[in-house]
């Protein structure tokens, strides 16, 4: 496979904690990388809604790859209103950030995407692949919108006529990402759950850096990629968080208290398995740990 070296790649959210894991990725690659976002720190200024700033941001612009990479997401979402932003950002962001990078002359859209779009619901036992249905209809109005999010960033980059690729990540862990989860688990704020055999794909903000890389390098990469390190149950993963940073052992809460919450209530009872073959055949991607506990042990490494 033909690798293409010494872009220069937009990231839209650039700033953000995935951002700049990109960033460090791309720049440790051989890439420039233009950061996009609304803070002082981006080389381009632009807000994503914003489609005639934007537009005019791009002015002069010339650039390879596109990454969008931008949520509005500050915390783990509890309620379906924490989701909003970052569903606008799928559908009009990434309407208005295909425009204007036409006007860049890039050639490749790469998208971050969650293996979420499968559906938020239990999958029992079975392996989902990128051949099985994205961004299916949900008949909670709530879901639904959040699915039509992930659905419509892909179909829009697909139809763009640039080269589209979608990254499926599954949840964020590693540094940027775990930091809040430790702070409240050192307040006794975060309860843990019985998972009951059920599973949620995660991955470390490394791997997935690396595969972004992947992406933008290859030479004739599919539309949709799976990127998951490991599983765990949600439950399973407070507690891998509280042995690893020392913090005081959670105790474990029945899940109807969630109900208040509609959207973590929905989370906790998740069953999704998926495979990244495809990805680590195309693209030549590996996980950067293989479990869980391996990538939270490296993290605490870093610690001052």
């Amino acid at each position: 496979m033909t690798e293409m070296k010494n872009q220069t790649v937009i990231v839209a959210g650039a700033s953000g904690v995935f951002g700049r894991h990109i960033r460090h990725a791309l720049a440790d690659a051989g890439h420039t990388v233009l950061g996009l976002g609304r803070g002082e720190h981006n080389e381009i200024r632009g807000d994503l809604l914003d489609r005639e700033g934007l537009l005019r941001a791009f002015a002069g612009v010339q650039a390879d790859t596109v990454v969008h990479a931008a949520t509005a997401l500050k915390k783990p979402p509890m309620t379906h209103k924490g989701m909003y932003g970052t569903d606008d950002l799928r559908i009009a962001g990434t309407a208005n950030l295909l425009e204007a990078a036409k006007l860049a002359g890039v050639r490749r859209f790469v998208g971050e995407n969650i293996v979420f779009g499968y559906g938020y619901r239990d999958f029992g036992d079975r392996v989902l692949t990128e051949a099985d249905e994205f961004g299916v209809t949900d008949p909670d109005a709530g879901f639904n919108r959040h699915l039509e999010g992930m659905r419509e960033k892909e179909n829009l980059a697909l139809a763009s006529g640039l080269e589209a690729v979608s990254l499926r990540f599954g949840l964020f862990y590693g540094p940027g990402a775990t930091e809040t989860m430790v702070q409240m688990l050192r307040k006794r704020q975060m309860p843990t759950f019985n998972d009951h055999g059920r599973v949620l794909p995660w991955t470390h903000l490394d791997s997935a850096a690396n595969a972004v890389v992947a992406a933008i390098e290859a030479d004739r990469p599919s539309a949709a990629y799976n990127v998951v390190d490991a599983e765990k149950g949600f439950g399973g993963m407070i507690r891998a968080i509280a042995h690893a940073f020392d913090a005081p052992k959670p105790f474990t809460a029945p899940t109807w208290m969630m109900a208040v919450a509609p959207y973590m209530y929905r989370a906790l009872h998740i069953n999704l398995r998926v495979s990244s073959d495809k990805a680590r055949a195309e693209l030549g991607w590996r996980p950067e740990y293989t479990t869980v506990e391996e990538g939270l042990r490296a993290q605490t490494l870093l610690r001052v």
